[in-house]
């Protein structure tokens, strides 16, 4: 059966270049036992103008623990184009301290599915572990009927180095999910968790959401608690869906996942099964990611030139972008971006831009009018000669 792929195929990179078939071999790397690497690097709180150089204020953490971020101004209106629930967070950022200098939004603080979005933070926490000499880059993966997901897959043999670029450039699943497996599903929550981003899941693999949407997951189904979990008991829930999700064929995965989007679709769903986040918490997240990593410098740069693959640099124009890094992803009803850039002016911006239950199933055709908002809102806060209030041409479409 041919791939629907409006309804699950999660694009977010330029789409393109061929696919060799794998050698189904049987054979899958050996994962050793994942290494919680824990830091907790300063979140991004939301403000209308900076505090005085010698008095940051600290923060916001209420007795929750969660960052809480202030009023920011409200985004511009969205494009005609764009339909279904929206969000939008937009900032310019002090580099040292992560504070906003000028923020707008809408609908910050709303959960949506993250689709592809989330695999930035894979490459994350995959390039801790090699800090932390437990991963090696030059590992060789193999590819087998239980860890293949939906969409093309990589070469048998493919180093981690190259499915990790797959995964930025191209959003493979496969990769994304040999990847994912073998850092830890925990130690990719750690990403948000080490954030204190209460309102952000990156816990399952792509496979994974997709076994327990179609109904083929027994943990999923048998659980009222996967829902509010957290914490060890988020962690065991997973690992067990996980283990579900690895004994399905994708292509009946796949034929089980028409009869799911073709009869029995439920928006709710989404939020039930796949990886989320807000547009605030997901601007706060990639703030950290590209200026407070806590990367070796051969990391990071590793991180930064993988995340210039990703989609859609080219939906900033005419913004005078200097270095820039993104991520985004589609599915049934679901769209989303994310970004950091340095303009040439040398201020540093985050983006976060997400879509859920749009009137189009599938929304790939809306990334023009999504980077039309996206422009819109950073013209409120760049300085003229930066893109501020200058946005006047029109832009090309980006390529996703």
């Amino acid at each position: 059966m041919a791939l629907k792929l409006g309804r699950f195929l999660l694009l977010a990179g330029a789409l393109g270049g061929g696919y060799a078939a794998v050698r189904w071999n049987g054979a899958q790397s050996a994962a050793p036992a994942p290494l919680a690497v824990k830091f907790i690097p300063a979140p991004l709180p939301t403000a209308l103008e900076p505090p005085p150089v010698s008095e940051v204020s600290p923060p916001q953490t209420p007795a929750d623990g969660c960052v809480s971020p202030l009023p920011s101004l409200p985004a511009p209106k969205p494009p005609a184009g764009l339909n279904g629930q929206l969000g939008l967070y937009a900032a310019v950022i002090d580099p040292q301290t992560l504070q906003p200098l000028r923020a707008v939004s809408y609908s910050p603080n709303a959960e949506f599915p993250l689709a592809s979005t989330y695999k930035q933070a894979v490459l994350w926490a995959l390039l801790r572990q090699v800090d932390a000499g437990t991963f090696d880059l030059n590992q060789k993966f193999s590819v087998n009927r239980q860890t293949q997901s939906l969409g093309a897959y990589p070469y048998d043999g493919s180093t981690a180095r190259a499915l990790a670029e797959r995964m930025i450039q191209f959003s493979d699943n496969t990769a994304t999910d040999l990847l994912h497996r073998k850092v830890g599903l925990q130690n990719v929550q750690n990403v948000a968790d080490d954030l204190r981003l209460c309102r952000t899941r990156l816990i399952l693999p792509t496979k994974d959401w997709w076994t327990a949407q179609a109904g083929l997951s027994p943990t999923f189904a048998g659980t009222k608690s996967w829902a509010k979990a957290t914490g060890e008991k988020r962690a065991q829930l997973a690992e067990r869906i996980d283990q579900d999700a690895q004994k399905q064929r994708p292509d009946y995965l796949q034929r089980k996942l028409d009869e799911y989007f073709d009869q029995r679709y439920d928006a709710a769903d989404d939020l039930s099964v796949h990886n989320f986040s807000t547009p605030y918490e997901l601007s706060t997240l990639v703030a950290n990611e590209f200026l407070r990593s806590g990367l070796s410098p051969k990391s990071q740069e590793i991180q930064r030139k993988l995340m210039a693959l990703g989609c859609c640099k080219s939906g900033l124009l005419p913004i005078p972008v200097d270095t820039w890094g993104g991520k985004g992803g589609n599915g049934w009803k679901i769209l989303t971006f994310s970004g950091y850039f340095k303009t040439k002016g040398g201020e540093h911006v985050v983006y976060a831009f997400m879509l859920h239950g749009s009137e189009q199933t599938y929304t790939m055709p809306l990334t023009r009018s999504a980077f039309k908002w996206i422009r819109s809102a950073l013209g409120e806060i760049l300085v003229a000669g930066d893109g501020g209030k200058t946005l006047d041409a029109p832009a090309p479409p980006p390529n996703p």
